[in-house]
């Protein structure tokens, strides 16, 4: 039987979050921060994904070169989700056929499960990464002056920006 309770928040986390706790866990393993290189394994979508989102968790700070198989099964899982969705909109998620008696019976199409099923693993994976606004409130990080190249909001701003 697994651990009981809610899943520990790494030290880091908790330092963002000036926490008290950051310090109870001095011998916890530190890894080298920084995007890992793209699996080449990895299909086109899920690159795109990857390089999209890996300069990104890299610049905030949540990401380090030992994460790269746990991103790699997020963008792995993205592409097949995305590949579901299309499939569902191109067909709908039900399709006709017929019984044995010959009477036409509706059914769902075996997209629809596996789209649900995909959608509940990017959910954990995503607040792994601090990818959606529930899980990134929890972390509070002083924002890098630049990402990409691009101006921080605060430098935009400043220079007149929209």
């Amino acid at each position: 039987m697994g651990k009981r309770g809610p899943k520990p928040t790494p030290t880091a986390i908790l330092r963002m979050r000036g926490s008290w706790r950051a310090n109870l866990n001095p011998g916890e393993p530190q890894y080298e921060p920084g995007a890992p290189p793209c699996p080449r394994w990895l299909g086109v979508e899920a690159q795109k994904v990857w390089r999209r989102l890996t300069p990104q968790l890299a610049a905030a700070g949540v990401l380090t070169r030992v994460d790269c198989d746990a991103l790699a099964r997020y963008c792995h899982t993205l592409a097949r989700w995305r590949s579901a969705v299309a499939f569902l909109k191109r067909r709908g998620e039900i399709y006709a056929r017929k019984d044995d008696q010959g009477h036409r019976v509706l059914r769902l199409w075996p997209q629809v499960a596996l789209a649900d099923k995909l959608a509940h693993q990017l959910a954990r994976l995503e607040a792994e990464f601090g990818l959606t606004p529930a899980s990134r409130s929890r972390i509070s990080v002083s924002p890098p002056a630049r990402v990409g190249g691009l101006p921080s909001l605060a430098e935009w701003n400043a220079a007149g920006g929209a």
